[in-house]
């Protein structure tokens, strides 16, 4: 994917809640002109195919995540289901098994016994309309990735990569030369903590004048793999993260046993360390209660775990419950306030929340 470009201007904003904590909304508009157009980069998964390396500093890849904007996703899915009308739920899964076999995205969600779409397979989705490649580009499958919820999903991770870069920002000013360390739980090929390292590199290079890792930990392995792949492309000459000291490593990870997760930060606390971590459509919206508490437990080690947390959180609003009814996944809709109170059972208060429409995104940080 090609030479690095200027990153776009991009607008903070926030409210804070009755609850106190801090809304966010980064705007992040789309430049009307541009004289030139920044290179896409692409690489190499390991069947073979060639790929475009998602970088939410170009305009190709940014989403726009205003209120504004969130508001009209909304009104967007609410016209596509007054179009639907009333069809039972065995019609609509009915009719899109026939789409599926027009479009390679729809194969992928409705496999049989499909909980959870892989990482590959998410990481093409977030690639947007404008930049599917062969064979996900065809008319059918250019609708679904232009689709209210697909957009959700690529607004997800950028507002997950801009709350742990900014996190970052200020947590790496007062720790020179300690080693960062970036645990991604379920992430696939982790484009978030990518994204996050590009956003802090593009705002200040000098934090990241240090060893960087991502520690992928994830039952999948070509997402991982392919993840290694982008990371090598990022790091080459003119690429966003080039001469930096940055490696990917994966482990396999069922998240139902956290106790690799508490060795792995443990050392890497004993080490001193900067530990981070981030779960982007992953553990907080899929794994149970007990689940979620081990994990975040063994990234708290005690208070001298991960300097902080950012997941997404399905929402638990009408739109939100009837959004699931019509999905082959079995996400968890706890909303913010439920998800709150289960994190300080593990010792993390939830600092700010970056809202989308089927996910909220969180940073916790320790209480």
């Amino acid at each position: 994917m090609g030479s690095a470009s200027k990153t776009p201007s991009t607008t903070p904003q926030s409210m804070r809640s009755s609850q106190g904590m801090v809304l966010m909304a980064s705007a992040v508009p789309m430049p009307a002109e541009q004289a030139q157009v920044p290179q896409v980069l692409t690489a190499m998964t390991g069947k073979g195919r060639l790929l475009p390396v998602i970088d939410v500093t170009n305009p190709a890849f940014a989403v726009e995540d205003s209120p504004a904007a969130i508001d009209a996703l909304r009104q967007a899915y609410l016209e596509d289901e007054r179009r639907r009308g009333n069809l039972p739920r065995f019609v609509v899964r009915l009719l899109m098994l026939v789409a599926a076999f027009r479009s390679p995205f729809l194969r992928a969600m409705m496999k049989p016994r499909t909980t959870f779409l892989d990482g590959l397979s998410t990481y093409v989705l977030k690639l947007g309309a404008d930049n599917l490649v062969p064979p996900f580009d065809g008319p059918l499958d250019r609708r679904i990735a232009a689709s209210p919820g697909v957009i959700s999903v690529r607004l997800r991770m950028q507002q997950i990569a801009r709350l742990v870069a900014d996190a970052l920002a200020r947590e790496l000013g007062t720790a020179a030369g300690q080693p960062l360390h970036l645990v991604n739980i379920g992430g696939g090929p982790a484009v978030d903590s990518l994204n996050a390292l590009i956003l802090l590199q593009r705002s200040a290079t000098n934090l990241l004048a240090r060893p960087v890792v991502i520690h992928v930990l994830d039952v999948d392995r070509q997402g991982p793999q392919f993840g290694k792949s982008v990371l090598t492309v990022l790091r080459a000459p003119g690429g966003p993260l080039a001469g930096h000291d940055i490696e990917l490593v994966h482990q396999l990870y069922d998240w139902n046993d956290a106790a690799p997760l508490d060795r792995l930060v443990r050392k890497l606390a004993a080490d001193s360390a900067v530990i981070a971590a981030s779960l982007e459509g992953a553990l907080f919206e899929y794994a149970s209660d007990d689940a979620v508490l081990a994990n975040l437990r063994a990234l708290h080690a005690d208070g001298r775990g991960a300097r902080f947390v950012a997941g997404s959180v399905t929402r638990a609003d009408d739109l939100a419950q009837r959004m699931l009814a019509v999905s082959p996944y079995k996400l968890v809709p706890r909303g913010v306030a439920t998800f709150a109170n289960l994190a300080a059972r593990a010792g993390f208060a939830v600092e700010s929340v970056a809202p989308a429409l089927l996910s909220d995104q969180v940073l916790l940080r320790p209480a």
